[in-house]
Formats: C-alpha cells, sequence, structure tokens
C-alpha cells in the first residue's frame, strides 16, 4: 500500500509534466481515496474500463487518455458524467498522464513502440515526440508492414511508395501531422496511430510511406511500462486491461 501522495509526487519527479503545454491535467485526476493498493492500467478510462477494473478489485486506475480537455463541456453530465460516477461507486482513483507519457525516454510510448519494432532511435524535437531511426539495411515498405503488423497484432493502413526504406520516424496516436516534420528530418517511412485524408496527398508529395498503425493499438505500451515501474517502487499490485479498440 502506497499512500496517493507519495505516488504522485514519484509520478511528478519521473514524467515532468510540467514541461508540457498539454491538453489535459497530468496527475490525479478523481480523487476518491488517499491509498493505492491495486493499481489497473489501461488506454482510455472508458466506462467499460472502469468496470474491469472494478471487477479486478482496483483501488486506482491509470490511463493514458482521462478526462477534462481542453475546449470540451466541462459538465458532468451524459457521458462523462456516468464515467465519474462509476469511479466513485467503485472507489476508484482515476490518474492519467498524456504527454508526458508519450515523451518519456524509458517508459514513453513512442520508446516502447521503437523497442516493440525492434527499432533503436531516440527524438529529434524539443519536446521528445518525434522519434527517429536508421535501420541496419534498407527494407521494402511491404517488409516494414509486415513487422508492423506482427508486433502490434494489426495490419497497419499503408500509404505505399516504390522506395526504400533506410530511416524510420514515428510519433504515436493521433500525430498525423508530424509527417512534414519527419520527411524534414530525413525520413523514408513515418509511423503514426491516425490518418487523415490530407495524410495520403502528404506522405506521396513529400516521398514517405505512412502507416497508420491505430491510435489505440500504438498507445498500449507506455501505460503498461508506467505501471510496472510503479509496481516495483512501492510494492503494489499491476494489471493492465486491454479494451479492444480498432481505432
Amino acid at each position: 500500500m502506497i499512500e496517493m501522495p507519495q505516488l504522485l509526487d514519484y509520478c511528478e519527479r519521473r514524467l515532468q509534466p510540467g514541461r508540457f503545454n498539454d491538453y489535459c491535467p497530468n496527475g490525479l485526476q478523481v480523487e476518491v481515496s488517499g491509498q493505492v493498493r491495486q493499481l489497473v492500467t489501461g488506454v482510455t478510462a472508458s466506462l467499460a474500463l472502469i468496470e474491469a477494473a472494478a471487477a479486478a478489485g482496483a483501488d486506482t486506475l491509470l490511463v493514458h487518455h482521462g478526462y477534462f480537455w481542453k475546449g470540451e463541456e466541462s459538465a458532468l453530465t451524459g457521458v462523462k458524467g456516468r464515467r465519474v460516477r462509476a469511479l466513485y461507486e467503485h472507489g476508484i482513483n482515476l490518474m492519467a498522464y498524456h504527454l508526458p507519457l508519450d515523451a518519456h525516454l524509458e517508459l514513453g510510448n513512442n520508446s516502447r513502440l521503437g523497442a516493440r519494432l525492434g527499432l533503436a532511435g531516440s527524438p529529434v524535437d524539443e519536446d521528445g515526440l518525434l522519434w527517429v531511426a536508421d535501420l541496419p539495411q534498407a527494407t521494402s515498405g511491404r517488409s516494414l508492414a509486415g513487422v508492423i503488423a506482427e508486433a502490434l497484432d494489426r495490419q497497419p493502413l499503408h500509404i505505399d511508395l516504390a522506395r526504400p526504406v533506410v530511416r524510420v520516424g514515428w510519433c504515436t496516436g493521433g500525430a498525423q501531422s508530424y509527417i512534414g516534420q519527419a520527411a524534414a528530418a530525413g525520413c523514408d517511412a513515418f509511423i503514426s496511430g491516425e490518418i487523415s485524408e490530407q495524410t495520403t496527398h502528404l506522405a506521396r508529395e513529400l516521398g514517405l510511406h505512412y502507416f497508420a498503425a491505430g491510435h489505440h493499438a500504438t498507445e498500449r505500451y507506455g501505460v503498461q511500462a508506467l505501471g510496472d515501474d510503479l509496481a516495483d517502487a512501492f510494492d503494489i499490485e499491476h494489471r493492465y486491461i486491454e479494451i479492444d479498440n480498432p481505432a
């Protein structure tokens, strides 16, 4: 068991959320109790995840996508109201870390995705969100698509170009807009979670293979790593729960 202030202090020092101009509050978003014994992690704090966490006996839920995003309705009504009510009814705290959990050099989504794909890379931008790796030898776009499919257990949407891949860039989640920065960094291919209509044209005109591997699928690994790290640091129980999401 650990007191919540100690857990939050550790995450503050480990993730340094103050470095980021984020779209949501990082840290404790819904406080129900002051102690943590059983931690459940997941990607998004949906009602299905809350109910699964309750069934697992969790007192704290740690996610990448929490609540209170900039520009959204602030009232606790409708879907948001039902989710928050479920947290209180089941006695579950909600913690969330967004950009700090994308950028962390060890625990972050980008770091963990790169490792899962066998890419020995590092960030090339100031925020640590765009990662780049040089392959030991050139490969085809179709071969890289196969690596992604096997690693993430889902086939990516691939904008295929007739050129070999030597340098790969990636940024997890909804980061398709980083494609221009990936091209400027000399990448032959860019991997992200989502794709927009204009991304296809940009990929072709910039000359990059583009892989949309799934917002959810590319952001499953950072929160698991953080949960394991907290379990090791404080001797609490941790379990990751997967709520399938094809997007």
